[in-house]
């Protein structure tokens, strides 16, 4: 289906940027209809979840919100000083 030539396609450029593929999560979403957003659509049966694989381990989940939750907050340097930009 298309969502996998798109897959191809993103993976290919995430990895000439430096980044692993195999640590992206793909989901497939549709925001207008809400599918795969909060919680698994029955209207994308041929989906059966995505898996990543990062030094801290392996996550796995069917629909966005476990996507972005997956996601590891990088670590902060506590003894340097706060930047906070402003508008």
């Amino acid at each position: 289906p298309r969502f996998e030539e798109i897959k191809k396609e993103v993976s290919s450029y995430i990895k000439k940027i430096g980044y692993n593929p195999a640590s992206v999560a793909f989901v497939p979403i549709s925001g207008w209809h809400g599918d795969n957003m909060l919680e698994p659509s029955d209207k994308m049966p041929w989906f059966k979840g995505w898996a990543i694989e990062r030094k801290e381990g392996k996550a796995d989940g069917k629909c966005l919100i476990e996507a972005l939750d997956a996601i590891l907050p990088p670590s902060r340097p506590t003894d340097k000083a706060l930047r906070l930009p402003l508008q």
